[in-house]
């Protein structure tokens, strides 16, 4: 049960990011639900550093949101590059 717990709030905290950060997001089921499993691991790593969450502890909802849109604006500054220079 675990497992399919995270991907359930993966889904939803990546689903969340998305809808909270401004412009266009093209991506499917999958990927929204791996946004919200990486943001959460880069939500409880900043959580964990500045002393929100103990070691042990898995990020909170509101973590993986956070974590998620870092994720998206770093997308998002990648692809730009990679567009910019392709010309």
């Amino acid at each position: 049960m675990g497992i399919l717990w995270m991907i359930i709030i993966g889904f939803l905290a990546g689903l969340v990011a998305r809808l909270l950060k401004p412009g266009k997001d093209d991506m499917g089921f999958i990927m929204t639900t791996l946004l919200g499993i990486a943001g959460a691991f880069i939500g409880g790593m900043l959580g964990r550093a500045t002393g929100i969450y103990e070691a042990t502890e898995p990020a909170g909802f509101i973590a993986a949101v956070v974590g998620a849109i870092l994720l998206l604006f770093i997308v998002q500054m990648v692809r730009g590059r990679s567009i910019g220079h392709s010309h």
